[in-house]
């Protein structure tokens, strides 16, 4: 039984959230690391989709593989099975306190960029209407957002 459950989600689960979800399970497994991490979109324009293609195309330039990944929506039950819960943006925090009825709990969500800058409440853009640029320093934040994360809880958890 994995040890720490964290779920990444954001608005489609097809840009920032399969890239985090990729990139933290990448280092837990370099560091043989026993969690479960797992993404999920508030909206649920893309459920079965695989990332998008930028996405995928900027996740494997860092070695990492998320085609195998699809897009799924977040649900209320998503509470019981994970410890942790980060969100990509503000409007994915409200969207997952609207969507959790009695199942919300604050203690356990917060804003993923506040692992870098605590209570600044910063936003990992969405790069879906960009180019591929906007991909890679979305990348560069979440990668060093899951650093500290590991920093963080991994010696709690191991």
């Amino acid at each position: 039984m994995p040890t720490m459950k964290i779920l990444m989600v954001c608005l489609g689960n097809i840009c920032r959230s399969p890239l985090a979800e990729g990139i933290l399970q990448s280092k837990i497994n370099a560091l043989h690391i026993d969690w479960q991490v797992d993404s999920a979109g508030t909206a649920g324009y893309h459920i079965g989709c695989e990332p998008h293609r930028l996405s995928q195309k900027v996740a494997k330039q860092h070695g990492i593989d998320i085609s195998h990944q699809q897009c799924r929506q977040f649900v209320k039950e998503d509470w019981q099975l994970f410890d942790k819960i980060y969100v990509m943006d503000k409007s994915n925090y409200d969207d997952v306190k609207n969507m959790s009825e009695n199942f919300w709990n604050e203690k356990k969500v917060t804003l993923l960029l506040n692992e870098l800058y605590p209570n600044q409440n910063k936003d990992v853009p969405d790069p879906w209407y960009g180019g591929e640029e906007g991909y890679h320093k979305v990348f560069d934040m979440i990668d060093k957002a899951c650093d500290v994360i590991i920093k963080k809880y991994s010696t709690i958890h191991e």
